[in-house]
């Protein structure tokens, strides 16, 4: 009975955290989808990699809502002794925890497949709002000066662009070395010379260089997962 008892707390307070987490990150995520500028200067080359690929505005709302929902779902579950709510708190992690692990599989099997995807989404965005679009062109020339890379793939990301059809000339990450930033313009012959690599291949790079950590947080967010998962199911069967 105290152990039952000591795993409801447990539980209850568990998910109480969870529940200020996904408040927390609905907040953050309605700051960015109104003030993206603001948070971009806050959190600097972080964000805009990230915001070259997904609307973090949108993806913090729907990371925020699942949490603030679970949360919610532990709370009331443990502290009620409701075997429904126990039993929907259950299935939603587990939906979650395969959705993940299937996610995980295709972007390591997939990567080919997930850089095309994002290519056809990504450049056609470059040649219409680069230059032209404030946010979006704050969040690349950030990323692209940060990562020292140029465009998604390369610099012929940008051939196509008004801003070099108006211009005549590249984003000046695009003809830089590191630790020599260029002041003359960047013009094709250059770019195409300096072969500076594309921001999805060194976000890549980064990636697998930090991989112990990256898969480390990966475990301990499953485990962590799994663990809810036993306990929400260990308080379910023991209920009357």
């Amino acid at each position: 009975m105290q152990c039952f008892k000591f795993i409801k707390v447990m539980m209850f307070l568990f998910n109480l955290l969870i529940f200020l987490c996904g408040a927390a990150l609905l907040a953050v995520g309605i700051w960015v989808s109104v003030d993206g500028t603001s948070f971009l200067k806050v959190f600097g080359s972080l964000s805009s990699s990230a915001m070259q690929f997904v609307n973090v505005g949108y993806f913090l709302i729907a990371a925020g809502a699942v949490l603030f929902i679970l949360g919610f779902l532990g709370c009331y579950g443990a502290h009620s002794e409701n075997k429904c709510v126990l039993m929907m708190f259950f299935s939603i992690l587990l939906i979650i925890f395969i959705a993940e692990i299937a996610g995980a599989v295709v972007a390591l099997v997939y990567t080919t497949l997930a850089e095309q995807f994002l290519t056809l989404l990504v450049v056609p965005a470059i040649e219409k709002d680069y230059g032209y679009q404030t946010d979006f062109t704050q969040v690349w020339n950030t990323t692209m000066e940060e990562l020292h890379c140029c465009g998604f793939n390369n610099y012929t990301d940008f051939n196509a662009s008004r801003f070099v059809k108006e211009n005549k000339v590249f984003p000046p990450p695009c003809c830089a070395n590191p630790g020599n930033h260029t002041v003359e313009p960047c013009t094709e012959d250059k770019a195409k010379s300096m072969k500076v690599q594309g921001c999805f291949k060194e976000i890549l790079h980064r990636i697998r260089a930090n991989a112990v950590t990256v898969g480390g947080v990966a475990v301990g967010v499953a485990a962590l997962e799994l663990a809810a998962m036993v306990v929400s199911m260990y308080l379910y069967c023991n209920l009357k």
